[in-house]
């Protein structure tokens, strides 16, 4: 949640002005909030060295230390003019952009995950993506080894950045295509069960309660109420049930008292996850 609603900020921010610092900082703030890190300096660069390497170990026993902070502006005032350059080839800069940020390390906590989120930001900001829209993570941690190990080398051993590229581009490319595998398959599964529930409830509303559903896949009948062209309270519930009952929907929680139950379109969700999340 927190990753979709930094990138519902960033599209927004886009639209007023360039990638810049202030945004990353507020990207920060949100990404890190209720989670782990949210007490390490939330939206704010770090003061302190970092360092990386096995959990509890001091500095002396490091993998790979950061610049300092008092040399972090001037890193990150030159990793922001790179990341606004015109270059031949986006991708390629992007790997760059990537990694530099990565060695930056600029904060104390969720170097990763901003890391991550610059990916479909930097790609929407030079037009390459109509939308924000494209999650890296999947692959990287998937491929999590060779990717701190290409990480590692960088600087460090001979012809370790074109390595470092070839391996981020192939990346982009898997991921895309999985991406775009999805997809298709998200498009089949409207189609399938648009059918299916309009045979199971032979309602008018069917379509417009899945398309909440495509939009909401974890919902609350709440959800569904005061909804351009929803049907009365009553109604939405007896749809429902019988999607419950069919087995379309699942209760991720039971309702009690005042509060309504949980709803999933748990085929959706699975598909999207790659695996099933929920049964």
């Amino acid at each position: 949640m927190n990753y979709r609603t930094a990138l519902i900020r960033a599209e927004k921010a886009l639209e007023e002005r360039p990638f810049n610092l202030n945004l990353l900082l507020d990207l920060h703030t949100i990404l890190l909030n209720s989670v782990r890190g949210r007490d390490k300096q939330r939206g704010k660069f770090r003061n302190k060295q970092n360092w990386i390497g096995a959990p509890g170990s001091p500095i002396e026993q490091a993998e790979f230390i950061p610049p300092d902070p008092l040399s972090l502006m001037p890193h990150l005032s030159e990793w922001e003019k790179y990341y606004h350059a015109e270059q031949p080839d986006p991708l390629v800069q992007l790997a760059l952009v990537h990694a530099q940020f990565e060695i930056i390390h600029p904060f104390l906590d969720g170097n990763g995950r901003l890391g991550r989120i610059l990916v479909p930001i930097f790609l929407y900001e030079k037009k390459v993506l109509s939308r924000p829209m494209f999650y890296l993570s999947s692959y990287l941690e998937m491929h999590r080894d060779p990717y701190i190990e290409h990480l590692r080398n960088l600087g460090v051993q001979e012809g370790a950045w074109n390595r470092w590229i070839t391996f981020f581009l192939t990346a982009l490319d898997e991921q895309a295509k999985e991406n775009a595998a999805k997809a298709r398959a998200v498009i089949e599964l409207y189609e399938r069960l648009k059918l299916r529930i309009i045979e199971l409830t032979h309602s008018q509303f069917a379509v417009p309660i899945l398309d909440v559903l495509f939009e909401r896949p974890i919902s609350r009948s709440s959800d569904f109420e005061g909804r351009k062209g929803m049907p009365s309270k009553p109604m939405i519930m007896t749809l429902l049930n019988q999607l419950k009952n069919a087995d379309i929907l699942k209760v991720v929680v039971e309702g009690r008292g005042r509060r309504a139950q949980v709803l999933a379109l748990a085929e959706l969700i699975n598909l999207c996850e790659g695996k099933n999340v929920i049964r």
